[in-house]
């Protein structure tokens, strides 16, 4: 076969490098979002969050059949119409896409993620800084107590999961419930039910399998002279950088191959 002289690198979401690599003899393993915002079944109740952004919050994601944390993080998230976004939430999506019959789990609705709001605080804690909160606000009602520990948005939502009567009095109640709802604070639940579209992802999980390349160059094992960089290949990484390093990395070495 001729020499192919240039290098297929993916430069929009067309998918034709896929395509030509495919044509020349590559395999191409299944193309997932790599990086992506999540959806939500409670669609009614991240609307009413929507434009939230939380700073230091601590989540979970749990795959509810095995009682079994598939990935934990701490820092910044928010919630989105669909759902949530955000830093932990994007990488989060990394290690979820990968997990073993995910599409099957989604469907069932048994995967979660749990947000602790106040992460700082232990239950113990928590529940001393709500006693304090009430104190303070002995004579209103439920729905205008939470000001201080919360912010506005996610008010509502925490009013309607701990089925506290909004209208009742801080003073009416009882100590089940101010516990019920430090558990609700330190353990916001919501389920997932999949990942944004694949064009709306950050990177692509998937391409060109990395056994058909030759690392110390990035030359094609299969066609001689053809050499891939980037995303196309079947390699990515968490958010931060990581990936950009090697689209930039597999760019440079593929560039500064001799028989380029």
């Amino acid at each position: 076969m001729q020499q192919v002289e240039q290098v297929i690198k993916k430069q929009d979401q067309t998918g034709d490098g896929y395509k030509i690599a495919k044509e020349l003899g590559h395999s191409i393993t299944d193309l997932k979002p790599g990086l992506i915002p999540l959806e939500c079944y409670e669609r009614n109740l991240v609307k009413q969050m929507q434009g939230l952004s939380l700073k230091n919050v601590s989540i979970k994601l749990l795959d509810k059949t095995k009682n079994k944390i598939i990935y934990e993080d701490f820092g910044e998230m928010m919630f989105t119409h669909f759902g949530v976004t955000g830093p932990i939430i994007i990488s989060a999506s990394s290690s979820l896409v990968r997990y073993k019959n995910i599409e099957q789990l989604l469907k069932n609705k048994q995967i979660e993620i749990s947000i602790d709001l106040k992460p700082a605080l232990d239950l113990e804690k928590l529940d001393l800084r709500i006693r304090r909160d009430f104190e303070s606000s002995i004579n209103k009602y439920f729905k205008n107590s939470l000001d201080k520990l919360l912010p506005q948005k996610i008010i509502e939502p925490i009013i309607i999961l701990s089925k506290i009567n909004k209208e009742k009095k801080v003073n009416e109640i009882t100590k089940e419930e101010r516990k019920n709802l430090g558990k609700l604070i330190k353990d916001f639940k919501l389920t997932i039910s999949d990942f944004r579209p694949l064009e709306e992802a950050i990177i692509t999980a998937g391409g060109i399998s990395v056994k058909e390349i030759n690392p110390k160059t990035m030359e094609s094992k299969i066609v001689s002279g053809l050499y891939f960089a980037g995303e196309i290949i079947d390699v990515d990484a968490y958010t931060g950088g990581f990936n950009l390093q090697i689209a930039f990395s597999t760019g440079f070495i593929s560039g500064e191959d001799k028989n380029v």
